[in-house]
């Protein structure tokens, strides 16, 4: 059975233009990589755990922001498969955030490896905004349909009100 993760494509509109949030895993592996390395918050989903209530206590943990109140407009953007075969479960939900305010989950591995030693990192190191072209230069290449899913789905703007 192959493992099974949840994830949440934030997105919003500035002027008209569609925004992702896409954030940068954190630890020695990532360290060094930025294109084809930014990624959906994500996470495992739990035994008898609904996906889109793991996709949002994942990308709460990830990013250092209670994201389960404001799930009820989240909408499903499918599944993809990942290069190493892990499926991920991917959701699209409309929010502002401040990404230079994330404050990540930890983890701890032996680093450098065979040393002895553990280390502390964060699960995610930087998280930010990009544009759909800017997306798809820096996202996991596994991951890129994610965003014709979400050009397809996502409402559109509503319009400014007039000045009057």
């Amino acid at each position: 059975m192959s493992r099974r993760s949840a994830g949440l494509l934030l997105y919003n509109r500035r002027e008209a233009v569609l925004l992702v949030l896409l954030v940068h895993p954190g630890g020695p592996f990532w360290r060094n990589k930025q294109t084809g390395a930014w990624q959906i918050p994500k996470g495992l989903i739990d035994p008898d755990e609904d996906p889109l209530t793991a996709a949002l206590r994942e990308a709460s943990e990830e990013l250092g922001t209670d994201l389960g109140k404001r799930g009820a407009g989240a909408f499903p953007l499918g599944e993809v498969r990942q290069a190493g075969g892990k499926l991920v479960e991917a959701f699209a939900l409309e929010a502002e955030l401040d990404a230079e305010a994330i404050v990540s989950n930890r983890f701890e591995i032996e680093w450098p490896p065979r040393s002895g030693r553990r280390q502390s990192f964060p699960e995610v190191d930087a998280a930010r905004w990009f544009t759909i072209g800017e997306a798809r230069a820096m996202m996991l290449p596994s991951q890129l349909p994610l965003l014709d899913r979400l050009e397809d789905r996502a409402p559109q703007a509503s319009p400014k009100a007039a000045d009057g």
